[in-house]
């Protein structure tokens, strides 16, 4: 019997309802079922995520893997695809996948070793670079969620959002940020983005210093990917030399880039205002910061 963590319970209960419930009810069976399916012991205790369980296994073969169950939505889908097309190059392997369910068999990494350990925030932000331009290298696959459709969603909720805040300076930023975003929309790239590559994703390897892992995947241009590493150890004296630097390595134009990014601040704050959060003053200072930045 596998220990179900009591956080992974509340975050489902909290983000996802009464499926999220179901979903940790039958968490106990489906982990069962896919260690007898796939051969697999159980090889230490279960982590998790905000969303998904992983259990550190041993394979038949004797080689360490871990087991990844998770809900399937329009993220947790194109996760096994990314990971398929990458096969490895930059980021976890995957060995296995259950398409009806979304469990997937993946290569064991150290767990122990993030890229958040590292003590130079510069160095961190330019790793992250280094896989995302590589990453990104890589077209995305037929089928996989478009940047173009959530940036044109995003647009069509914006006026409504901007009625609800009540500070004009902020209603101000949101709405620049959603005019970058116009300038763009029609342009979204069809790259394979990762979009979630903070640091705590990415991990330490045996066979490459450093793989990503958890992707939310989707089709679009790569500046929409600097967010997370501007954001991680936030210092507002640091936004504009990390994301010169992100640019930089990833070879990208800087106006479309800020634009971009900005989308990612919009997309954040639609977020908080939907759910009844106040809006985010660190990330209203990268926007600040980044509508300033014309270099």
């Amino acid at each position: 019997m596998i220990d179900i963590p009591r956080e992974l319970a509340a975050s489902q209960e909290k983000y996802n309802g009464e499926a999220g419930r179901a979903f940790i009810e039958e968490l106990p069976d489906l982990t069962a079922g896919f260690l007898d399916r796939w051969e697999l012991e159980p090889d230490g205790p279960p982590m998790h995520g905000v969303s998904a369980l992983v259990l550190p296994v041993v394979r038949a073969d004797g080689d360490p893997a871990v087991l990844k169950l998770q809900i399937l939505d329009e993220e947790s889908e194109g996760e096994p695809v990314a990971l398929r097309a990458w096969d490895g190059d930059g980021a976890v392997r995957l060995l296995d996948h259950d398409e009806p369910t979304g469990t997937m068999l993946l290569e064991r990494l150290d767990e122990t070793h993030m890229l958040s350990h590292v003590p130079d925030a510069h160095q961190a932000v330019v790793t992250i670079a280094e896989l995302l331009a590589h990453l990104t290298s890589f077209p995305a696959p037929p089928g996989m969620r478009r940047l173009g459709d959530i940036a044109r969603a995003m647009l069509d909720r914006t006026p409504r959002a901007l009625g609800r805040i009540p500070d004009p300076e902020a209603r101000r930023l949101v709405a620049d940020c959603a005019a970058a975003v116009r300038e763009v929309v029609d342009e979204p790239g069809d790259r394979l983005l990762h979009w979630d590559l903070h640091d705590e994703n990415v991990l330490a390897s045996d066979r490459a210093p450093w793989l990503a892992i958890d992707p939310k995947p989707l089709a679009g241009d790569p500046g929409f990917e600097l967010w997370p590493a501007i954001d991680n150890r936030y210092d507002p004296d640091d936004i504009l030399w990390r994301f010169d630097a992100m640019t930089d390595v990833l070879a990208l134009d800087r106006p479309r880039a800020r634009a971009w990014t900005l989308g990612r601040l919009l997309q954040n704050a639609l977020w908080d205002m939907e759910d009844g959060r106040p809006l985010d003053d660190d990330q209203l200072e990268i926007a600040r910061r980044l509508r300033a930045h014309t270099a």
